[in-house]
C-alpha cells in the first residue's frame, strides 16, 4: 500500500465495549472510505450502503484473497468463506439444506440443556463471567450438536477453540499458529472418520460435505478439510461475543432486562434489534480486482479493504436513533448482521436460535444480573465483549 496514504483512524488504541462504534460515526460523516497505517495498511468502509454493495458485488471485491483483517490465515483455502462464486456454490450447496429453519429447530432442546448446564454453576456461586464459563460453553456444545461429534471430540473443539479464540484476540501469532493447525488436525480426523463409518448427509455437514459432487468428482480432499476447519471455528466465536455483548447491554438497562424477563414473546424482535446493535464483526476482508474511487479516495488493486459490517448497522441514514435500542424498527430487516451476497452467514438460522434460546434460559434463571467488574472488549477482526464478569440474583 502506498506509503503517502495518511492514516485516518488506529485500530490498535486501547478501546471499551463501546469506544469503537463513537469511532465510527465520526469516520462515516468526516471519512467513509478510512485508510490505516495497522497491519501493514488497509481501508475500512464504514458506511451501511459501501458496506452493502461491496459484501454484493464479489465480482469487483473478491474474498479470495484475504478473508479478514488483520489477516491470521496462513494455511492453505477454507471454503466457502475463502472462494467465490462459482468455485464455493458446491459447498454451500453441502450445507445449506442443514442449516434450514426447520433443519436447526430439532436442537432447541439440546440448547435449552446446554444452557441450564452451563448457567447452573453460576448462579450457585451467585456470579461469574457470561463468555468464559457460560457462552463459550454452549456454543461449543451447539456445535458439536450439530456435527454430531463424540464427547471426546466436543471436549478437544472446547479446548483448542477456546485457546485459539483469545490467542486471535491478543494477537498472540504463535499461539494462532499452533491451535489453528490443532484445528486442522481435528478436521482432518474428523473427516477421515466420517470416509470410514459416514452418517446420513441429511443431518451430518461432513457426511453432506462428502456426498457433494463437483462434475461428478468428489471435492477435493484438502479443501474438504479446509472447510471442517473453518466451521468448526466460525459457529464458535461469534455467538460468544453476541451473547456477552447482549449481557452487558441488558445488565445497563434493568427495565428493558425485566420486560424481556416477563414478556419472552418480544425476544424475536429484541435480537434482531440486538444484532443490529451488535454485530460481531468489523474486519470481514475483500481485495478489489481493480482501482476504484470511492468518496473521493482511490483504492488500489489488491490493496485490502475492511466491511465494518458494526459500523453500517448503526448507520444514522439508515437507521435513526442508530445507538439506541427499538423495539419493532421497520426496516430491521435490512440489519447486515449476518452479511449480504454469495458469503452472507450459512448458519444464520441456527445463530439466532442459539442466541434466543441462550438468552432466554439466562433471564429465566435470574431474577436480575447486574455487571460485576470490568467488561474485557475483542479486537479486529470482531468487535464485542470477550469477557463479562455478572452477579447474578436468582430466581
Amino acid at each position: 500500500m502506498s506509503d503517502d496514504v495518511p492514516a485516518d483512524f488506529d485500530p490498535l488504541t486501547p478501546e471499551t465495549i463501546s469506544s469503537p462504534y463513537a469511532v465510527y460515526a465520526e469516520l462515516r460523516k468526516r471519512c467513509p472510505v478510512a485508510h490505516s497505517d495497522a497491519w501493514n495498511g488497509f481501508w475500512a468502509l464504514t458506511r451501511y450502503d459501501d458496506v452493502r454493495n461491496a459484501a454484493t458485488d464479489f465480482r469487483t471485491f473478491t474474498t479470495t484473497v484475504q478473508n479478514v483483517i488483520p489477516k491470521v490465515a496462513f494455511t492453505g483455502r477454507r471454503p466457502p468463506l475463502h472462494l467465490d462464486p462459482p468455485d464455493h456454490t458446491v459447498y454451500r450447496r453441502a450445507l445449506n439444506p442443514l442449516l434450514f429453519d426447520a433443519s436447526v429447530a430439532r436442537l432447541e432442546p439440546a440448547i435449552r440443556i446446554f444452557a441450564r448446564q452451563a448457567l447452573a454453576p453460576l448462579l450457585a456461586r451467585g456470579e461469574g463471567d457470561i463468555c468464559t464459563d457460560f457462552s463459550s460453553l454452549v456454543t461449543v456444545q451447539v456445535f458439536a450438536e450439530w456435527m454430531n461429534l463424540d464427547d471426546h471430540d466436543a471436549q478437544a473443539l472446547s479446548q483448542v477453540g477456546r485457546v485459539y479464540n483469545v490467542a486471535v484476540q491478543s494477537a498472540q501469532d504463535s499461539v494462532v499458529r499452533e491451535t489453528s493447525l490443532k484445528l486442522y488436525d481435528m478436521a482432518r480426523d474428523l473427516v477421515q472418520h466420517r470416509r470410514s463409518a459416514p452418517l446420513d448427509p441429511a443431518i451430518d455437514p461432513i457426511s453432506a460435505l462428502l456426498a457433494a459432487r463437483h462434475d461428478g468428482q468428489e471435492l477435493p480432499n484438502d479443501m474438504l478439510i479446509g472447510t471442517v476447519r473453518q466451521v468448526l471455528v466460525v459457529g464458535i466465536i461469534a455467538p460468544t461475543i453476541v451473547i456477552g455483548s447482549i449481557a452487558v447491554h441488558l445488565a445497563r438497562d434493568l427495565n428493558l432486562q425485566d420486560t424481556l424477563r416477563k414478556l419472552p414473546s418480544l425476544w424475536p424482535s429484541a435480537l434482531e434489534e440486538f444484532l443490529r446493535l451488535y454485530t460481531p464483526y468489523r474486519g470481514f476482508a475483500r481485495t478489489p480486482t481493480r482501482d476504484l474511487n470511492l468518496h473521493g479516495r482511490t483504492v488500489r488493486k489488491d490493496e485490502p479493504i475492511a466491511l465494518i459490517f458494526a459500523s453500517a448497522n448503526r448507520d444514522e441514514t439508515v437507521f435513526p436513533d442508530p445507538d439506541k435500542f427499538v423495539f419493532d424498527r421497520p426496516n430491521i430487516g435490512d440489519h447486515l448482521a449476518f452479511g449480504r451476497g454469495p458469503h452472507n452467514c450459512v448458519g444464520a438460522a441456527l445463530a439466532r436460535l442459539e442466541l434466543r434460546v441462550a438468552l432466554e434460559e439466562l433471564l429465566a434463571g435470574t431474577q436480575r444480573f447486574e455487571l460485576n467488574g470490568e467488561v474485557l472488549p475483542t479486537r479486529m477482526p470482531e468487535i464485542g465483549a470477550l469477557s463479562v464478569p455478572l452477579k447474578f440474583s436468582r430466581v
